[in-house]
């Protein structure tokens, strides 16, 4: 059982790592290079991780500010509403008995 524990600990820890490496507001995007429609997707996706993160350091937002417009937007709020309006798809509907 504490084999499991650890491993779950290393796995998240892991996870966290590797998304904190693509957060929006880390710097990465420019004027040149802003991002894009998939970006948006991903920015949505890990939209609480960079919530708490952005807790921690100011320069992580949960937005991207530097970015292609409404591409960005849609993919975004594509993210946010697939991944938390699909939360409740997966709720069991209670029974009135």
């Amino acid at each position: 059982m504490r084999k499991r524990i650890l491993l779950t600990c290393i796995l998240l820890s892991l996870i966290l790592l590797t998304l904190s490496g693509c957060m929006p507001g880390n710097g990465t995007y420019t004027e040149d290079k802003p991002a894009g429609f998939l970006w948006g997707v991903w920015h949505g996706w890990i939209a609480p991780v960079s919530l708490i993160a952005g807790l921690f350091n100011k320069d992580i937002r949960v937005y991207e500010a530097v970015n292609k417009g409404w591409l960005y937007d849609f993919g975004f709020y594509i993210a946010i509403i697939s991944g938390f309006g699909g939360l409740s798809l997966s709720r069991k509907a209670k029974s009135k008995k």
